[in-house]
């Protein structure tokens, strides 16, 4: 089914069920303020009638309905009524529309309340059928001595409703026919804003852009003619070093980058190419180009950069390309899917959902991108545990970051490659360890601190642990306990040149079947930690 097709259906469902609500809503109203009122009206005509000097008199003759039944279906024809029914403290009858009924004993077994001396509004069922009814006491030297009823038929009431419910069908339809107008009209425009393009498309159009900008080594930055950033990709964020989870999209792009020359592309539109400018340190060539309409105006320009930084400095970040790229394939997955949710929300129209949706994943991950701003404010390992946070998600792995952890006192000279090769490389092993041990529950915990004149870090799982036979070859390269793939046997042999690096060590305890914990110490400042020639200690349980 097409877009303004869906649309049409949609809105058109939607004004029918208002409708539909509105009607019954309107006939339960209009029904109960309607008894409320012929109600109102019986118990005010039967107070009336009860305070009638002639109607108590007339109690006290030989023949009380030769006067009290002249009177009543007088009174009962000026006011509508069905009824008007007066009754001694026997409930005999002294008045009925039906003059056979008098002297019969009244029907419905409803005066108890009238007897007592109470003015009541009921509803029950007499010999003329079901009825509302206005009853009210009579009294004699403030005695009650009689009762008069007052009554009005639920058919009658029911006819007065439907009569005046055709009126409002008639102008909900109109309504709804207006609606329908009105879909048509809306599908027609949205249609036309979108190009003719279906949601497949649009959702195939948005995959096809980013996997051309994600395919570029270059990173991309496009903004519009107010300087804001419209396009920014992947690799982009990693040349500014800025975790993919906080939003650039909007900003303007002084806040992210000074010197682009970008709006000064977008004044003179004039392209520039191979421009030299400095990023966090790093050397980068920039091609700024304009970006015109059909028109011919300039309505923003687009920026690519390329790293030209030391070779040294590349190879030093080879060891964790890997890393980075599963995190980021991670994230967007994950950012796919969400995409995904987020439009399925919105083509069936539930657009409170999709509110609640969005503001939900916000509050998410500004929450936890706080956390880590706040306690891990050192950018590499930060967006190094995010990336790892995307992974676990993929991997269906509860990984949560101990909210007690902090990582703030990171001194200089403790290099971090090393440090997100033991992080990483723990992580990963935590990871294979749950996924391998068939447990539905997979929970991976990380816990960073930097207390005292040691840098902890530790990581824990509920994997299927260490038998003894491996506790004394899990750190040679080459030797690993699960399936044999072409990277296996690698992560703690890594995790243990690093650690030897810092002059730390590293500990693990662990329980068959229960999980494993690997504990790194890594001295603040170097020398400061001594653990003989093996860097490591086991405690296996």
């Amino acid at each position: 089914m097409r877009l303004h097709t869906k649309l049409m259906l949609l809105i058109f469902i939607l004004m029918i069920s208002i409708g539909a609500i509105f009607e019954v809503t309107f006939k339960n109203i209009l029904e109960s303020n309607l008894k409320k009122e012929i109600g109102s009206k019986a118990l005010s005509v039967a107070q009336s009638i009860a305070n009638m000097p002639e109607i108590e008199q007339a109690f006290h003759t030989k023949n009380p309905a030769s006067i009290i039944q002249p009177i009543a279906e007088s009174i009962r024809k000026q006011v509508g009524a069905e009824f008007i029914v007066i009754g001694n403290r026997d409930e005999i009858r002294y008045s009925h529309p039906n003059p056979r009924r008098l002297g019969q004993k009244m029907v419905g077994g409803d005066n108890g309340r009238a007897f007592n001396g109470e003015s009541v509004i009921s509803e029950s069922t007499g010999t003329l059928g079901p009825s509302l009814r206005g009853k009210a006491p009579i009294f004699s030297h403030g005695e009650v001595i009689g009762v008069v009823s007052v009554g009005y038929l639920q058919t009658d009431i029911e006819k007065e409703i439907s009569k005046i419910q055709k009126k409002i069908f008639s102008a909900t339809f109109l309504i709804l026919i207006g609606g329908l107008l009105v879909a048509w009209l809306i599908s027609l425009n949205i249609k036309k804003a979108l190009f003719g393009l279906e949601p497949k498309e649009i959702a195939w159009m948005y995959q096809e852009k980013h996997a051309i900008l994600e395919s570029i080594h270059e990173g991309i930055i496009a903004i519009d003619t107010d300087g804001r950033i419209t396009v920014v990709n992947e690799t982009a964020h990693e040349i500014l070093r800025v975790p993919n989870e906080i939003l650039l999209r909007g900003k303007r792009i002084e806040e992210v980058l000074e010197n682009t020359n970008l709006l000064e592309v977008v004044g003179t539109g004039q392209a520039e190419y191979d421009k030299e400018i400095m990023i966090n340190g790093d050397v980068f060539l920039a091609n700024r180009i304009p970006i015109f309409n059909k028109k011919g105006n300039v309505i923003g320009a687009v920026a690519s950069l390329r790293n030209k930084s030391e070779l040294a400095h590349l190879l030093q970040e080879l060891s964790h390309i890997k890393s980075y790229a599963e995190g980021l394939r991670a994230q967007t997955h994950e950012y796919s899917n969400r995409l995904y949710t987020l439009l399925g929300l919105i083509q069936l129209g539930s657009y409170k959902e999709a509110i609640d949706f969005i503001s939900k994943e916000v509050d998410v991950a500004q929450g936890f991108i706080q956390f880590l701003m706040k306690e891990i404010p050192d950018p590499i390992i930060a967006g190094f545990i995010l990336g790892k946070v995307s992974l676990a998600s993929e991997l269906k792995v509860d990984f949560t970051i101990d909210r007690e952890s902090s990582f703030k006192d990171l001194p200089d000279e403790v290099n971090r490659d090393a440090l997100v090769t033991i992080i990483g490389n723990l992580i990963n092993n935590a990871f294979e360890a749950v996924r391998e041990s068939g447990k539905e529950d997979k929970r991976v915990l990380l816990f960073l601190t930097d207390l005292g004149k040691e840098l902890i870090i530790e990581v824990e799982d509920n994997g299927r642990g260490i038998d003894r036979k491996s506790s004394d070859h899990i750190f040679k390269a080459g030797f690993t306990t699960k399936n044999k793939s072409s990277n296996a046997g690698i992560g703690l042999s890594l995790v243990q040149k690093a650690i030897n690096q810092l002059g730390g060590y590293i500990t693990y305890s662990s329980n068959a079947g229960e999980g494993t914990v690997f504990t790194v110490a890594i001295p603040k400042k170097q020398g400061e930690v001594d653990d003989g020639e093996t860097g490591y200690r086991s405690v296996n349980c």
